[in-house]
This record gives structure tokens, C-alpha cells and sequence, in this order.
């Protein structure tokens, strides 16, 4: 089996991604889907440390861009250079941008433009789609 740190969308079959991942996780991440707001225990998360991808590792978010969104996921203003990628949503009769994992292609969640200096961005992440590495 390949290398967590290494796992790619062609590297692992489904049912590596199943035993891998709990089955929040794998909801999240390799189905799109969405936590309840306020379940994430990454909310609160306040030290010093880094968000990575729970599928595969790769580091995300620095702490140091994370915020108080109100919207009760964890919400960061910058991902880290080359950690995530983007595409566009159009479920549940809208139009958002999807935020997934630049290596594991998982989703993650969604970017929205109304979030603080100095980017104006909110990146509304599944806190099931990470893990916290402390510094």
C-alpha cells in the first residue's frame, strides 16, 4: 500500500481510502460531504502548529491564519503556497468554490470572499478533513 504521505485519488483504491479514513472522514474528503457546524473539535484549536490534510498529510493552514468565522467551522484567511487547489461548485443550485487538497485532490470545503485583511478571503474548512500538527 502506498505512503499516507504520498497517497494520491490513482494511488489508492476506494476501499484503501475506506480503511484509512474513519467514516466522517471519508464522507468529507472523498465524498464531498459536510460536518455539522460547531461538531469540530479543530475550532477551538489554538496553539502554535499546522492543519494538514487528514487523507494524506500534506500540510494546509498555518495557526497563524486561522480565525473566529462565527460560521462554526475552522476558518483561515491563507492557505499554505501549493496546498490547495480549487474548482467550481455548482450543488445545491448555486455557485461556490470548492477547496480540496492539492496532493489527495479531498475535499476540504469552500473559499468565500468575505473574510478579513489581508486577503478577503474565508476559507471554510471541514475540520473532519484535517488534523492538527502542533509546533
Amino acid at each position: 500500500m502506498s505512503d499516507s504521505t504520498t497517497a494520491t485519488p490513482e494511488a489508492l483504491s476506494d476501499d484503501e481510502w475506506r480503511s484509512r479514513l474513519s467514516a466522517d472522514q471519508y464522507r468529507v474528503l472523498r465524498e464531498h460531504g459536510t460536518e455539522r457546524a460547531g461538531t469540530s473539535c479543530l475550532l477551538a484549536e489554538k496553539r502554535a502548529g499546522t492543519f494538514a490534510c487528514a487523507g494524506c498529510g500534506q500540510p494546509l493552514f498555518e495557526q497563524g491564519t486561522k480565525y473566529e468565522s462565527g460560521t462554526g467551522w475552522p476558518s483561515f484567511f491563507a492557505p499554505l503556497e501549493g496546498a490547495v487547489e480549487t474548482t467550481r461548485d455548482r450543488s445545491f443550485g448555486m455557485v461556490r468554490t470548492e477547496v480540496h487538497c492539492a496532493r489527495c485532490k479531498g475535499h476540504l470545503g469552500h473559499v468565500f470572499e468575505d473574510g478579513p485583511a489581508p486577503t478577503g478571503l474565508r476559507y471554510c474548512m471541514n475540520g473532519a478533513a484535517m488534523a492538527f500538527e502542533p509546533a
